[in-house]
């Protein structure tokens, strides 16, 4: 989990996934009580208790200065949705 420039956002980057679907990703993202947001070939992004954006090389930006919830949904993100 990186902080990026501005410290409202994390950057996960799974290691070993170099692309995701993201339609079968975005499912569990919502099963998960987010909303999507934009759906184009380049990003999804996501409105919940963060914002996320998902990408198709399994980065997921996590929009929040909670580091606990934000390492919560990295966890998340790493154990179970960048594998859908």
């Amino acid at each position: 989990m990186e902080l990026c420039g501005n410290k409202a956002a994390w950057q996960i980057v799974p290691e070993g996934i170099t692309s995701i679907n993201l339609e079968n990703v975005g499912q569990l993202i919502e099963a998960a009580g987010y909303e999507v947001g934009l759906r184009t070939r380049l990003c999804w992004t996501f409105f919940g208790p963060c914002d996320l954006t998902l990408y198709p090389s399994g980065k997921l930006l996590i929009k929040s200065q909670d580091r606990a919830l934000a390492t919560e949904v990295a966890k998340q993100h790493v154990s179970t949705w960048a594998h859908a």
